[in-house]
């Protein structure tokens, strides 16, 4: 909804989490929910980031891995600008404490994807089967999602 308004408007999308909350950079431990404080982290309760699922999850960062080392990019760059590629008013806003995390971020503007590279993303990952959900069922409700 927020991205068809922002192209009705041509105005600018912001997508915030587009990292997948740090899994997608790939950086994360399998046992990464067990770290996490529940008091301030509410990656705590997401399916997403429990053991098994991070896991069974594996081929998507398998795959930004080796395609970034084709482009040379990380995870996280491939993962950026493959959304900055999608539309021009898409902007992706990752979240950081970290600046070597922002600074590699930024870099994805300088990662140039192809319609050859985005024919290729978009074929792997229509191989892939992501699985866990975003949130547990109370917490899409709460946000008013199915």
């Amino acid at each position: 909804m927020c991205c068809k308004c922002a192209r009705n408007w041509a105005s600018a999308s912001c997508l915030g989490g587009p990292l997948g909350q740090g899994y997608l950079a790939g950086k994360l431990p399998l046992d990464a929910q067990a770290g996490f404080d529940g008091t301030t982290d509410l990656r705590k309760t997401f399916p997403r980031f429990s053991r098994e699922v991070m896991k069974a999850n594996q081929p998507t960062l398998d795959f930004l891995k080796t395609f970034g080392e084709k482009k040379g990019a990380t995870r996280a760059q491939i993962a950026l600008a493959w959304l900055m590629a999608q539309k021009p008013w898409i902007v992706p806003i990752p979240g950081t404490t970290n600046l070597d995390h922002s600074r590699e971020n930024l870099s994805s503007i300088n990662v140039n994807l192809t319609p050859e590279d985005l024919r290729e993303i978009e074929a792997a990952f229509a191989k892939i089967t992501v699985h866990g959900g975003r949130m547990d069922a109370k917490q899409m409700d709460q946000i008013g999602k199915d």
